[in-house]
């Protein structure tokens, strides 16, 4: 088995699934490229007693006939059955396995199942079928079943109120890797890069496994990202549409709605989507829902407000790196634009930007970092909008850690080339904004100051400001799991 990368929660659910002493219905999903069947193909060292991948936009004929193939192949024989439906492919299916040693677990593994599931398909019927008259009466059957589309692996799945309500025995759903993960991964293909370039890195891909696959260690990551994004025929030049039209139906409104996003760094609420989107409540709510379930947004609370309030914010890094620079410049036909750029003042605030997210996504670690992995904690943002006409300036604060303990962490994050220097001007403007947010909140908990940089600050022991601080270096730590129980 190749060496993976993180992972280990997943592997110990797919191994007691395999020694139990009864069938299993293994769900693995997550969004594209984040490397469900690598961690499956890895687990099993592709061997299978059936697999089959479906085939996106095929029609069920063709479906079926290439799930007749797979089975040809897995027997061992020379001729190939034909399926009227659905219900006939699973019937030899079962047959096979009836044929195999009964002193085993025989793993069924079929990848990328929502695009199986065609217009007017009766493959999600024919499916609970054979799990619910056939393989969960038994004790040997281990069937893992993986795709990209989240959103119907949750509905026809996880949340199936029909004949495969309850009846999955193990969800695994898989995560992009987190900073330590990415750093492994880099390290272990060769990468010579410095955590500060890692972290440059993260915020231009992510941690997904298959865009940090096409990265050419020879080369800076200036260059990578020219070959990938910005060269002709580039991997992740093309990669944008083929992404959200594999996952979603309607393609297009779901690209709107992080389009819309995109232009709105710090988030907007359900309502300000519908209205600058004019998609209407209840399909604006189900792409809202689709897009969370696949990790591209994610929802976050206003400090002292109610739920319908929530902040969504575009996540997905490859998503705000395409919209900011590698879709205007396509016609350009500089295919060394990031050479070019890399260090323009516009970079080095879409850095700035790119790296609060990246602390927003990485907040277990901040907590081991500030010694309270333990504690009950709430996270949310806060602003106070500006009004001239009554001399009241603007404040925000994108990340606040509120503790059970009565302690509320105001996050103050940066990210710079080296030390963090705090100046008695802005010093003062932090005072000012403590006080203001404890008058528009009227909270009477403990107000802190915490300082998330890449190095550091510089002249902390200096300024009653900085009551604790958090490095690029604390981003790269295992976050402590604490057991409540």
């Amino acid at each position: 088995m190749e060496h993976l990368i993180g992972r280990e929660r997943e592997m110990m659910q797919l191994q007691r699934c395999l020694n139990s002493e009864r069938s299993e219905l293994v769900i693995v999903y997550g969004r594209r490229r984040v490397g469900k069947t690598f961690l499956i193909d890895q687990f099993f060292a592709g061997k299978y007693d059936f697999s089959f991948v479906g085939g996106h936009k095929l029609s069920q004929r063709i479906q079926l006939r290439n799930f007749a193939k797979a089975l040809k192949q897995a027997m061992g024989v020379s001729s190939q059955r034909e399926f009227n439906d659905w219900f006939d492919a699973f019937d030899a299916l079962e047959e096979y396995l009836e044929s195999l040693m009964t002193d085993r677990k025989k793993v069924i593994f079929i990848d990328e199942m929502p695009w199986i599931d065609t217009l007017k398909s009766d493959f999600t019927a024919a499916f609970e079928n054979f799990w619910n008259g056939w393989a969960a009466r038994r004790s040997d059957i281990m069937f893992v079943a993986s795709g990209s589309a989240t959103s119907w692996m949750v509905d026809k799945l996880v949340e199936n109120q029909g004949g495969l309500h309850a009846r999955i025995t193990q969800h695994i759903y898989l995560r992009p890797f987190t900073l330590l993960e990415t750093e492994q991964y880099l390290k272990s293909h060769g990468c010579q890069w410095d955590r500060f370039q890692i972290a440059q890195c993260y915020m231009l891909f992510g941690g997904i496994p298959f865009y940090l696959s096409l990265l050419d260690m020879r080369q800076s990551l200036v260059q990578n990202v020219d070959q990938l994004c910005f060269s002709r025929g580039g991997a992740l030049q093309l990669e944008f549409e083929e992404l959200y039209n594999a996952l979603f139906t309607y393609a297009d409104n779901y690209v709107a709605v992080v389009n819309l996003l995109a232009n709105h760094r710090n988030g907007l609420t359900s309502q300000e989507i519908s209205i600058m989107s004019k998609i209407d409540g209840k399909r604006l709510k189900k792409i809202l829902t689709n897009l969370e379930r696949c990790d591209f947004i994610m929802k976050f609370s206003y400090y002292g407000k109610k739920s319908r309030d929530c902040l969504y914010r575009l996540v997905d890094f490859y998503t705000l790196f395409y919209f900011k620079y590698i879709e205007p410049n396509k016609d350009t036909h500089d295919e060394q634009w990031w050479s070019h750029h890399h260090d323009s003042r516009s970079v080095e605030t879409w850095q700035g930007f790119s790296f609060e997210l990246l602390c927003l996504l990485h907040i277990a670690e901040i907590k081991t970092a500030l010694g309270i992995a333990g504690v009950a904690t709430e996270v949310s943002a806060w602003f106070e909008k500006s009004d001239k006409e009554k001399g009241i300036h603007g404040s925000q604060i994108d990340l606040i850690i509120e503790r059970a303990d009565r302690v509320i962490h105001l996050c103050e994050i940066k990210f710079c080339q080296d030390g963090y220097r705090l100046t008695s001007e802005y010093a003062m403007k932090l005072r000012e904004r403590m006080g203001l947010f404890r008058e528009k909140t009227k909270t009477r908990k403990a107000l802190v100051n915490t300082f998330v940089t890449t190095f550091g600050v510089i002249n902390k022991n200096s300024s009653s400001l900085v009551h604790s601080e958090i490095t690029l270096d604390d981003l790269f730590k295992k976050p402590l799991v604490i057991n409540m129980g």
